[in-house]
């Protein structure tokens, strides 16, 4: 494991972070966060598997993530807010009023290998459904002209109006008179009452044969809904099949989103990270992250 995380004294985490070598680089790559066994992917998923490797995109989000669990009196007030809150208020709330727990599933550079882009490629309109505080929006900023995001928390909102975003609401989005180039759904589908009507939605509001969804979803797949400080099962419960990354992959590939008119275009295994706290440096889970196209005979114009 990664031995800075337990590192306390500002000062020696402030050399350490300066430091870091390739061989912590090594070490944090023994985690596996990027390992696929792509024999184990079934025959139509197989072909469309990106490896992925650990990028300096991804490194510089670790080392803000291990300078910021040391500062230790932001994170003990931080801690005890957090403690008074949560029973009435989400933990994504409490974390965009704080100003921490950012998230990270894709570098730029990631964001443009799945996409099988340039970094010149501009299109018109991003949207990005459940952003958080908009980090993860930042990354892919730059290939478009007009970027749309949502959130419930208001709290999160008001960081995605600080970075420029056009806020738009849940029952919004779907309904503007224009369609988008690429929406991003970034691990949402285990967070929302409806993944299957979701899907649908963003299906008919993407652009005709050029739009595409990248999605991100944590596995192994664990859905359910959090409201005020209390976690709930979602209405509609989606249940995988299969144990291992592959297997859940294959099964969200083959069934889930073929159920609802979409192909895979392109998979990969990132880590998702989130900034950590005085216990620890940061957070991962496992992610699997897809770019998926409407199938041909399912492409519907949206009028």
């Amino acid at each position: 494991m990664w031995t800075g995380r337990y590192v306390r004294s500002p000062l020696v985490r402030s050399l350490f972070v300066d430091m870091l070598s390739d061989r912590e680089v090594a070490a944090i790559e023994t985690l596996e966060w990027y390992r696929c066994s792509p024999d184990l992917l079934g025959e139509s998923v197989r072909p469309m598997f990106i490896q992925s490797h650990l990028d300096s995109g991804t490194k510089a989000f670790l080392k803000q993530s291990v300078e910021k669990s040391g500062w230790m009196f932001t994170q003990l007030y931080h801690s005890f807010l957090s403690t008074v809150l949560s029973p009435v208020v989400s933990r994504t709330s409490i974390n965009g009023f704080l100003g921490r727990g950012s998230m990270f599933v894709f570098s730029a550079e990631q964001f443009q290998r799945l996409l099988q882009i340039g970094s010149e490629w501009r299109a018109e309109r991003l949207l990005d459904l459940g952003a958080g505080d908009g980090g993860v929006t930042e990354m892919m900023r730059a290939h478009f002209r007009e970027i749309y995001a949502t959130e419930v928390s208001l709290p999160m909102k008001w960081h995605l109006q600080r970075r420029n975003f056009k806020v738009l609401g849940i029952d919004e989005w779907q309904h503007t008179g224009f369609q988008y180039d690429v929406i991003s759904c970034l691990n949402l589908l285990d967070r929302c009452d409806d993944p299957l009507h979701l899907l649908q939605d963003i299906k008919r509001s993407l652009v005709p044969k050029t739009g595409r969804l990248i999605l991100a979803a944590v596995l192994p797949f664990q859905p359910y809904v959090e409201i005020g400080g209390q976690w709930q099962r979602p209405k509609e419960h989606l249940k995988l099949q299969g144990k291992t990354w592959e297997e859940q992959v294959t099964n969200l590939s083959n069934e889930v989103f073929q159920s609802v008119g979409f192909e895979v275009e392109a998979v990969t295994r990132l880590p998702y990270l989130c900034e950590g706290d005085m216990y620890n440096d940061y957070y991962v889970l496992d992610d699997a992250v897809f770019v998926l196209k409407a199938s041909d005979n399912s492409e519907k114009s949206v009028h």
